[in-house]
């Protein structure tokens, strides 16, 4: 029993090999299919991630069902994010070539369509995004964008672009002034 259950059937090297390969892919295919996926998810971007994962499974494990083979595969993955994280955050062109840059959405009160195209978002879906940051409508809305991690900014004209986008009305995250005392 305990056999079957650590023993690999694939090489460690397979295993790490197949699990970096699929995490290149899966980095590469959102990167191509767009921030909307990470950020703002409907029901059939939630589908789809499911059977991706599940699509790739196969791929990673191969034939080996053993818990070590999945600890090495999970292992992996947690070693070449953490790896990419840091790169990201100490070569800001790496972060760039993987992550993207920030789309403007919203600019001077008007809605940029193409960008919106791109980036797979309806008026009717930035609405709703608008609303649920405290805007009753877009025309209070002067600049939205689309950060690279898929989250929505959106700023009223001559707000400074320095709050958090998640808090209706924002968390100042900006340089904090110290206290005279």
């Amino acid at each position: 029993m305990w056999h079957a259950i650590f023993h690999l059937d694939l090489s460690v090297s397979e295993k790490i090999l197949r699990s970096i390969l699929i995490y290149a892919f899966l980095v590469i295919a959102l990167r191509v299919v767009g921030k909307r996926e990470l950020g703002q998810a409907n029901t059939l971007d939630l589908i789809v991630l499911l059977l991706v994962a599940n699509a790739v499974q196969n791929g990673i494990i191969g034939n080996d069902l053993s818990v070590t083979g999945a600890l090495v595969g999970a292992t992996t993955l947690f070693v070449v994010n953490e790896a990419l994280n840091r790169t990201t955050y100490a070569l800001p062109w790496a972060s760039r070539f993987i992550e993207g840059q920030p789309t403007t959405l919203i600019d001077k009160g008007k809605p940029m369509h193409k960008a919106l195209f791109r980036a797979g978002i309806s008026l009717p879906d930035l609405r709703a995004i608008a609303r649920r940051q405290g805007y009753a409508d877009l025309g209070e809305v002067h600049t939205a964008i689309l950060e690279t991690n898929g989250v929505i900014s959106m700023f009223k004209k001559d707000e400074p672009q320095i709050y958090h986008p998640m808090e209706p009305g924002g968390l100042r995250i900006g340089k904090r002034r110290r206290s005279r005392g």
